[in-house]
C-alpha cells in the first residue's frame, strides 16, 4: 500500500505550465488525500503536479493528449536527450514561430518533448490549445528571463516518472484499470462558470457539459467498485448537482488565465471524495 511522505527523495517540479495547474492548491489539498492506497491513477494528468507531490511508488497516468504524453515518455525515457535538444533553443519571436510551425511527426521522441516543453515555457501565459486541426497555436510570450532548461529538475521528474505507466487514452479507460483499493484524482477541463471564464479547448471540441456528465457516471462505477476517487472541478450548480450526495469540500484558488488582470483572484472550486 502507498503511504504518503514515505519517500525521502527530492520532491520534483512540474515541467509544464498547464492551465488549472494545481501547485497552489497543494497546501489545501495534503488532508484531502487518503493516507493509504494501492495504486495511484490519474486520467488527465495535465502537468502532473499531484503526481509529483504525491511521488506514489505504483502509478498509472493517461490524458487524451498525445503530444502531452509523448513529452511525460520521453521525460521518462530519454530524459538526457530532452535536456540536450532544450539547449538548442532560445528565446527569440522568430525562432519560436519556426519551432511553433514544425511538424511534430518530423521530430524524434527527445525533439518533440523538447518542442513541447519550450514552446510551453515562452508562449503566452503557458497555454496549451490547439486549432481545429489540432495544432498548437498559441502565440509568443513576453517574459523577461523564461527557464527553458531545468536539467536537475527534469531528472528528477524522470526517476519518479519511472514508477509510472503512462498511457494516451480518454479518461473512460480508467474504468478498464482501477480496482478495489485503488486512488484514483479525476482533474478534467473545468465546467465554465460563465462564457468566458475557464478556458477549456485543450484539443478541439474542447470539454463538453455532456462529457462532465459522463465523468459523473465514470466517478459513480468507480465508487461502486470501492475505488477511492477524488476529483477537481469548478463550483457550479451543474457540478454540484452531478456529486450529490458525495463529500464536496470547498477550496480557495487564484485565477491565473484571464485577459483582463482585474478579473483574476481568489475563487471557490469544488474537490469531490467518496471517502472520509
Amino acid at each position: 500500500m502507498a503511504t504518503r511522505g514515505a519517500t525521502k527523495e527530492r520532491e520534483p517540479r512540474p515541467f509544464l505550465k498547464w492551465a488549472g495547474g494545481k501547485g497552489q492548491l497543494l497546501e489545501q489539498y495534503a488532508p484531502l488525500f487518503p493516507k493509504r492506497y494501492k495504486r495511484y491513477l490519474e486520467p488527465f494528468v495535465g502537468g502532473g503536479a499531484v503526481f509529483f507531490h504525491l511521488r506514489p511508488p505504483r502509478a498509472v497516468l493517461s490524458d487524451g493528449n498525445g503530444e502531452l504524453i509523448d513529452c511525460f515518455r520521453a521525460v521518462r525515457e530519454e530524459v538526457r536527450a530532452v535536456v540536450a535538444a532544450l539547449r538548442l533553443h532560445r528565446y527569440e519571436r522568430d525562432h519560436f514561430y519556426a519551432v511553433r510551425a514544425l511538424e511534430p511527426e518530423t521530430l524524434t521522441l527527445a525533439e518533440r518533448a523538447a518542442r513541447t516543453i519550450f514552446l510551453n515555457r515562452t508562449c503566452f501565459n503557458g497555454l496549451y490549445r490547439v486549432n481545429s486541426k489540432g495544432r498548437f497555436n498559441v502565440p509568443f510570450g513576453r517574459y523577461a528571463n523564461p527557464t527553458i532548461v531545468d536539467p536537475d529538475n527534469l531528472r528528477a521528474c524522470s526517476r519518479v516518472l519511472r514508477r509510472a505507466r503512462i498511457e494516451c487514452a480518454p479518461f473512460q479507460a480508467v474504468l478498464g484499470e482501477a480496482r478495489r483499493g485503488d486512488f484514483v484524482y479525476f482533474d478534467p477541463p473545468y465546467h465554465p462558470r460563465s462564457k468566458t471564464s475557464y478556458f477549456t479547448s485543450y484539443g478541439p471540441g474542447g470539454f463538453t457539459a455532456d462529457d462532465q456528465r459522463e465523468l459523473a457516471r465514470v466517478y459513480a462505477t468507480l465508487d461502486r467498485r470501492g475505488v477511492l476517487v477524488m476529483l477537481s472541478n469548478s463550483d457550479t450548480p451543474l457540478i454540484r448537482e452531478l456529486y450529490r450526495g458525495f463529500r464536496v469540500v470547498e477550496v480557495q484558488a487564484n485565477r491565473a488565465i484571464n485577459s483582463k488582470g482585474g478579473r483574476r483572484g481568489a475563487i471557490t472550486e469544488l474537490v469531490v471524495l467518496n471517502y472520509r
